[in-house]
Order: structure tokens, then sequence, then C-alpha cells
């Protein structure tokens, strides 16, 4: 009989026991009968650890990186694909046969394809909440569909307005409203961003990417207004699922 080929993946991020990888891999594994693959969390307090858990786990395939790690990883691969390198961002990292590591970022794909079913002819423009690692994917993926963005900092800055300049007129010129920051995250579920949420109406999408809890309050304060809204679980999904593919390619 022979052995069976351990094959070990996991998630590099910073407390991160709640995290939707782990869960989901190994569910995964169990119920399309992957023997050999299992799924870990490497919680590391600084990304200056990283290189010690791949020199003492040489046997891992492939990592998916989380907050607050996807841009300051990027100095510790050898290389990255090219989309990865236009957004900036890394989320998912391959280890190849020779031990090179290789940076890709599958979110954009992830938030694209569970934003797809949502859009109407008048989406034609989108605020982005947030500045970080996971609003790069997004921005990257409102281009391939064509989108103008703008980003919401906490202050004004190049490339971005200010909270506090958010008013009806926004409103009516940005019919999707994107949170890419963690606030309303599990444990701290009574935060939101401090947007005025009067003005979102039936033709707006609000999409947060938090997907715990499934309800921030950035959304049900949206829905309160009829604007379609949506979390991030599917866009987990999508992610997860193309990760798996370039892992395994």
């Amino acid at each position: 009989m022979l052995d069976t080929i351990r094959k070990r993946f996991g998630l590099l991020g910073r407390n991160i026991n709640y995290s939707f990888s782990k869960g989901y891999f190994t569910e995964k594994f169990e119920k399309e009968k992957l023997e050999g693959c299992t799924y870990e969390n490497f919680d590391i307090q600084e990304i200056t650890a990283f290189p010690e858990i791949i020199k003492n786990n040489s046997d891992i395939k492939g990592m998916n990186v989380t907050i607050p790690y996807k841009e300051v990883v990027i100095p510790f691969l050898d290389k990255l694909s090219k989309k990865a390198a236009i957004i900036g961002a890394v989320n998912t990292i391959k280890i190849t046969k020779k031990g090179k590591l290789k940076g890709y970022n599958t979110d954009y794909y992830g938030f694209m394809e569970s934003l797809k079913p949502f859009l109407l002819p008048h989406h034609k423009r989108a605020l982005i909440l947030g500045t970080g690692g996971a609003s790069k994917g997004v921005a990257f993926a409102l281009d391939e569909l064509g989108i103008l963005y703008t980003f919401v900092s906490r202050e004004s800055k190049e490339n971005a307005i200010a909270y506090d300049r958010i008013n009806a007129t926004t409103f009516d010129n940005y019919q999707i409203i994107i949170n890419s920051t963690p606030v309303g995250t599990s444990p701290n579920t009574e935060a939101f961003p401090l947007i005025p949420y009067e003005y979102f109406t039936k033709n707006h999408i609000a999409y947060d990417l938090i997907y715990n809890p499934a309800e921030t309050q950035f959304l049900k304060k949206a829905a309160a207004k009829g604007a379609q809204t949506k979390n991030g679980l599917d866009m987990l999904i999508f992610q997860a699922e193309k990760a798996w593919k370039i892992w395994n390619k």
C-alpha cells in the first residue's frame, strides 16, 4: 500500500482563529475525498516570521494570505503573476517544485464574479471605502468590468476623498458602495463606516467584503433604504476555488 502523498496548505495572517479558509478547505477535502490534504492557520504577529514558516514546513504546497499581510508579503516572494504585480496585493502563494514562492491575487476574481449578477446598466460608478490591500483587488475588478471608481479614506489624499465629503450628490453619482475596510467585522459587529446612509436608494448596491457577520450594520442600514445588498461570502468561495486551481495546475 503506497503512502498517501501529504499536501499541506495554509493561511497566513494575524489573529485568524475565525478565518473562512481553514473551515472551507477542510470541508472541501472531506467532501471531495482528497486524501492527504490538510489546511492549517499560520498566525503570526509580524511578517518577519514568514521565512521561518517556509523553512520549517518544506511540504507546504500553497498558502492564502489575509489581513494585514497582503501587501507586505510581496518582498518575501520570488515572483508575482502579472495581475498581482499590477494590483500590488497578494492573497494566494504557490510554492513550486523547486521551492520558489509565486504570488497571485484571486481576490479581484472572487469580487468580480460575485458582483456580476447584480449589475444593471445604471451601475456605472463605485465608491470604495478604504484604501488597504483588499481595496486594490476591488479596484482591479471594477477596471475589468468597466466601472469607474473613487476611493474613500479617513482624510482626503491624491486619489481618495474623505468620508466627511460624502453627501447626497455623491450618492447620485455613485450607484455602488463597497466596504473594503474591516469595520463591522465580528466581534465588533455594532461598528459601521461613517457615511450618510439616508441617501441609499433602491438603485444602489451596497457590497461588504465582510462575511462574518452575514449582515453587517453597513448592509442593514443600506437595506433599510431599499438598496440591493451583498456580503463577502461568495467572493471568498470564488477566490478559494481559484486558489485551489492555481496550487494544483
